[in-house]
């Protein structure tokens, strides 16, 4: 099972400024993290990776500082990690931003499940992971607050639909995005930050 997560690094405080000419967050000297949501996204990844073997892959787009989250990542337990970075990326809209991903992941080969967090707190959009499954013409579930069952063939995930639950069943190749409470991150491994120190960083 080859699973890819894709995930964003956000301002790490509420208190960051807007560039008035450009309508762009000032992230230059403002703390950041993972976004939370991605936690989830990425110990999804890991726990069907512990059932089913195979590999998980995390994706990013963004500055060259974001290599920082992809480090991040490492200590959770992720095997690979690529960092999609240009100064022509900045200020890019939800299309601009999963046509960009979805080029990458092209590039990068072939993923049975990719997983995103519902939404990055700084844009609250909750549309990336959508648009990048339809770039691939892929299937794609939002909102997901479980994972019911998975094997190599399907997975089947239980999706928030505000006044209804719906249970769905999906064939790979497919996207999901999942909710907070999913089941809870891990914490970083300081023995894995260790060993994967030296570890390279494809951008």
């Amino acid at each position: 099972m080859n699973i890819l997560v894709c995930i964003k690094q956000v301002p790490g405080t509420n208190k960051v400024e807007i560039d008035s000419e450009t309508g762009v967050l000032k992230r230059d000297g403002v703390e950041s993290k993972i976004n939370p949501y991605d936690l989830y996204a990425i110990e999804a990844a890991l726990k069907i990776k512990e059932k089913l073997n195979g590999t998980v892959t995390a994706i990013t787009m963004g500055p060259p500082q974001a290599e920082k989250i992809i480090r991040e990542a490492y200590m959770m337990g992720v095997d690979n990690g690529y960092l999609v970075s240009d100064r022509k990326f900045a200020g890019a809209d939800v299309l601009s931003t999963s046509y960009t991903l979805f080029q990458a992941i092209k590039s990068i080969g072939n993923f049975d499940l990719i997983i995103c967090g519902k939404q990055a707190i700084d844009g609250d959009t909750a549309q990336v992971g959508a648009a990048i499954a339809e770039h691939m013409g892929i299937p794609h579930a939002s909102w997901v607050t479980s994972i019911k069952s998975i094997d190599e063939s399907f997975i089947s995930v239980e999706q928030d639909m505000t006044d209804y639950t719906e249970t769905v069943k999906i064939g790979y190749p497919c996207l999901i995005t999942v909710e907070k409470g999913i089941m809870q991150p891990r914490l970083p491994s300081y023995k894995r930050k260790l060993s994967t120190q030296n570890k390279p960083v494809n951008i």
